[in-house]
């Protein structure tokens, strides 16, 4: 497994752990992780603290050339909110650990020139799937349904 993806799919499995929903992103620049996060709508009562969302957050504030040079990974298809941060920020790469739990707006980054690589991880997709079974409330409170 990629290692970055398997930094991501530790911050995942850190969510479950806290009681939120298991979904987790890092941020790398030129190959160093320089955001990492889960997603804690559950844990801190937020409307928008997706996984990808918690990342950029605990990166901080950088210069556009930054992200334009950076790559998200994340264990999930990013969501619409998610995607536009994506398309906001410029970043040129996104790495997503699975699409078969959730099929987020990938066609949309395409369509705008984000190289989408999807590799169907068989810990992203069993993390998933056994959240959604066990939560399925929870769940679809988090995707808006």
């Amino acid at each position: 497994m990629d290692r970055f993806m398997h930094a991501a799919l530790e911050e995942a499995r850190h969510s479950l752990e806290e009681g939120g929903i298991p979904i987790g992103s890092v941020l790398v620049h030129r190959g160093v992780i320089i955001g990492r996060g889960h997603n804690r709508r559950v844990q801190l009562g937020s409307a928008v603290l997706h996984g990808e969302m918690d990342a950029l957050e605990n990166a901080g504030r950088h210069p556009a050339e930054v992200y334009r040079e950076s790559i998200l990974v994340t264990t999930l298809s990013p969501c619409a909110m998610c995607s536009g941060a994506i398309l906001l920020y410029g970043i040129p790469k996104v790495l997503i650990g699975e699409n078969r739990t959730f099929q987020g707006e990938e066609a949309l980054l395409l369509e705008r020139g984000v190289d989408v690589e999807v590799l169907q991880d068989p810990e992203c997709i069993e993390l998933m799937e056994g959240f959604i079974a066990a939560s399925p409330e929870l769940w679809h409170e988090d995707i808006g349904e």
